[in-house]
Order: C-alpha cells, then sequence, then structure tokens
C-alpha cells in the first residue's frame, strides 16, 4: 500500500508557549457543548511536556505515529495514522510525540464541569500550568485574528 503523507501546508500553526516539540491549530470551540477540536502536531522522536489529561479526549491519528511515554519517559503506547482512541481524564502523568516523522493528530477534547482540561508538570511532578477551556477559547480567538491579518 502506498504511504500518503497529510498536506498541512495551509493550516496555520501555532506554538504553545516555549514548549518545544509540539505545535497546535485550533478548528473549532463549541462552547454550549464544551467541545473544542484541535490538530496537535508532534515533533519526530521527541517528547512534549509532562502532563495529565483531566477531559475526556477523543483522538485520531492523522499522519505518522502518535508515541505516548510514561514520566521516566519509556514508551507506553505507539498508534499509528488512522487509530482512534477515547481516552477519560487521568491522573497518571505522560509524555507524547511522534515516532519517525511527525505526528500529525486529531484531539476532540471534552471537557467537564471543571475547567481544566490539562495539567502541565516539572520533571519533579509539579504542576508548572494549567490548560482550561477557557483558555482554548482565548487560544481560539487570538488564532482567527492573526487569520484575519
Amino acid at each position: 500500500m502506498p504511504h500518503f503523507r497529510f498536506d498541512d501546508r495551509a493550516i496555520h500553526w501555532n506554538r504553545l508557549g516555549d514548549f518545544p516539540h509540539l505545535h497546535y491549530t485550533i478548528l473549532d470551540v463549541d462552547v454550549e457543548r464544551r467541545i473544542a477540536d484541535v490538530l496537535f502536531r508532534f515533533a519526530a522522536g521527541e517528547q512534549i511536556v509532562l502532563h495529565r489529561h483531566q477531559a475526556l479526549n477523543h483522538t485520531f491519528v492523522v499522519q505518522g505515529e502518535h508515541r505516548l511515554y510514561e514520566a521516566d519517559g519509556s514508551l507506553r503506547e505507539v498508534r499509528p495514522t488512522g487509530s482512534y482512541t477515547r481516552s477519560p481524564a487521568s491522573a497518571q502523568p505522560h509524555r507524547e510525540g511522534g515516532g519517525k516523522e511527525e505526528a500529525i493528530v486529531f484531539f476532540s477534547i471534552r471537557a467537564g464541569a471543571d475547567d481544566a482540561l490539562y495539567e502541565l508538570l516539572d520533571d519533579d511532578f509539579q504542576p508548572i500550568g494549567v490548560i482550561g477551556f477557557d483558555t482554548l477559547i482565548t487560544l481560539f480567538e487570538a488564532q482567527k485574528v492573526a487569520l484575519a491579518a
């Protein structure tokens, strides 16, 4: 079977602060239903910041391998292109990244009553930030302004 590469040249990728190896574009935020649809791009062979998912995430791997790592950096799971996963909130911290090539993964994030979606941690498991539903609304509005300019 031939290998096709997803053409992302028309996508406006954003950086999430100073965090390396991760870019995103927000496709939509449904405020009433509290659902955000986001594409994440994970660098090949790298791991992003340690974090916990605090909301339900539905994911679909568009390109590459979506790799999940334990907090110690050991490989936990590999999700190949075409994989669909439903992942509930979890207190277990992990890292994510791309495989041999960058990974592009569609996330449909389903916020609960709490605003928190992701808790970001340092290597000593200390909280360094929270990405909440309101954060995604703000980032989405900023993205729309940037695209209109």
